[in-house]
């Protein structure tokens, strides 16, 4: 939206007031559209008014409460009121804030870069582990001197917490220092309007109620970064699985789908915006059930995979994942389709957290170290190539060095190309903090963690050098970081692939030589590897479509 699109609130004329009151003593200020600002000549209508000549708004903020209040006060003088959003966490949260801003935005706010400059500060949090709720109240610290600050100048400065933290830690959060204004939980969003304009009167307000339907199917995300060739469709909310350790199920609540329909309707959206990737996002993406349309409400539930079973009875009806990701390709022959988080359950013949049988069940995984095995071997035999990455916990409850050990080689056996691996943070609420104990010592889950990574580290440089002499197909994303003259994208594997930015030819046939561009397809020859990263040679440029003939 542009600013000249959006419109003022009640709570952005409040703010004016106070602006004006800070400023000290002036007869008058239009707020009419197109009307001059403070210490401008144009008079109000149906009387005379006279301005001494002298110092304008700006001037007297400036004086009164430094250059930083004078920014601030930016979106006050325009009658907009600017929010700035700060996301941690996972990319589910990333997608939360999308949502968030988008229903900001429809009513009338306008987003500003800088939290210097905002009247409204909202984080979108992370609870998963107690270090990203403790990265939270460490930026809380740092907001307090800022809204005291805003204080002193008469200009409020207003603070949220929103997400999986704000639905954890709703009343510790509104009582620690009196610092937060709104609090709200994931399924909450919708209420940021009314919330907001609560805290505008001077009260604290929260609404963590968690929904068992609620997907925010009509809401169409405002992608945070413009442009981008990459991007990210969420399809469900919530998980079911409740595994031992996971505070996921407390935090977003019960599965729910989004309907196929919305899904489709986004992605085609970001087709017609020019995005050339597309990852399909949830908790457990592969349970995937819409439920949305009545004739396929009658449907068989699916076999889960091989050797894996449930802590909740299997529920029959709906449109599933595979009919999704059918749907889903045939919007763009050029986009390619990624999707996260899978349960490996959820792969029947149509796809952990540990290496340990023992510990998996503590977990309350519901499968064992050899059904998983089994599994990877036929998803590797399907898929000839196939990149394969894992989540695994070190110092679970309960885990000794034999557990421990397991896990070690079945990083080996697999050879991830990609890992991501953590130490166990016990959280409340989820039954390993009610019936097991965090009995393994701080400082030995980070020698089992270091030791994890390393291994992971050694075979994934294994896997990855296994590419070296094959052509990739990339999908640019942009100049590298580290070199203005390389580019930077990602196989089919999503693994990075570096390159020269240099002329190639174009697989179309024409004569001229070509630079890719950002979201361009390019055939990469692979001449080295490590654990993270390919690095090569652009063979030429080409399109999805004709990579896959050639396949």
């Amino acid at each position: 939206m542009r600013p000249t699109e959006a419109y003022t609130s009640g709570s952005a004329m409040r703010g004016w007031g106070r602006a004006l009151r800070a400023a000290g003593s002036l007869r008058w200020v239009s707020t009419r559209p197109g009307a001059a600002h403070c210490g401008q000549s144009e008079r109000p209508q149906g009387r005379r008014a006279e301005l001494p000549a002298g110092p304008d708004l700006r001037h007297f903020l400036r004086g009164a409460a430094g250059e930083e209040i004078h920014s601030s006060i930016v979106s006050l003088l325009s009658g907009f009121v600017a929010v700035y959003l700060e996301t941690y966490g996972c990319q589910m949260n990333v997608n939360d804030t999308e949502i968030a801003w988008a229903i900001l935005q429809k009513s009338g706010y306008i987003r500003t870069k800088e939290a210097e400059e905002a009247d409204v500060i909202l984080l979108v949090t992370c609870s998963v582990r107690d270090k990203a709720e403790q990265a939270i109240w460490n930026r809380l610290q740092h907001l307090k001197a800022l809204k005291a600050r805003r204080h002193q100048a008469s200009l409020p400065l207003r603070i949220g917490i929103l997400g999986c933290m704000a639905e954890r830690l709703k009343e510790e959060i509104l009582h620690r220092e009196k610092l937060v204004d709104i609090v709200a939980g994931p399924d909450a969003y919708r209420d940021l309007p009314r919330l907001l304009a609560v805290a505008e009167s001077g009260q604290q307000a929260a609404n963590v109620l968690l929904s068992l339907d609620e997907t925010y199917a009509d809401i169409l995300p405002v992608q945070t970064s413009a442009g981008g060739k990459t991007a990210f469709v969420s399809i469900m909310r919530g998980c079911d699985n409740m595994c031992s350790y996971c505070i996921v199920p407390f935090t977003r609540g019960r599965e729910r789908s989004r309907p196929i329909t919305s899904i489709l309707q986004e992605v085609k959206v970001l087709s017609d915006q020019g995005v050339k990737e597309v990852t399909l996002l949830g908790q457990n993406v592969n349970s995937f059930r819409d439920m949305s349309e009545v004739q396929f409400q009658s449907a068989a539930a699916p076999a889960l995979s091989r050797g894996f079973s449930t802590v909740y009875k299997t529920k029959p009806g709906g449109l599933r994942f595979a009919h999704l990701l059918d749907q889903v390709s045939r919007i763009d022959p050029e986009m390619r389709i990624r999707f996260t988080s899978p349960h490996p359950k959820d792969f029947p013949d149509e796809e952990t957290q540990s290496g340990s049988t023992r510990v998996l069940e503590a977990m309350r995984r519901g499968y064992t170290r050899e059904a998983y095995l089994d599994l990877v071997q036929h998803v590797r035999n399907t898929i000839p190539g196939v990149s394969l990455s894992s989540d695994f916990i070190a110092g679970f409850c309960g885990e000794t060095e034999e557990d421990h050990q397991q896990t070690v080689s079945l990083l080996r056996e697999v050879r991830y190309n990609v890992g991501f691996l953590f130490a166990y943070s016990m959280r409340q609420k989820t039954r390993a903090y009610h019936r097991l104990q965090d009995d393994v010592p701080a400082d030995v889950k980070r020698r089992r963690l270091e030791e994890l990574i390393t291994v992971f580290r050694e075979e994934a440089a294994r896997a990855n050098e296994a590419m070296v002499g094959q052509s990739q197909l990339v999908l640019v994303e942009g100049p590298s970081k580290r070199s203005a003259s390389e580019l930077c994208g990602r196989n089919d594997g999503n693994i990075k692939v570096i390159f020269p930015d240099a002329d190639i030819e174009d697989a179309e046939g024409c004569k001229a030589l070509v630079r890719a561009q950002p979201g361009d397809y390019v055939l990469v020859k692979v001449t080295s590897a490590s654990s993270q990263t390919l690095k090569g040679v652009p063979l030429c440029r080409t399109t999805l479509s004709r990579s896959a003939a050639c396949h």
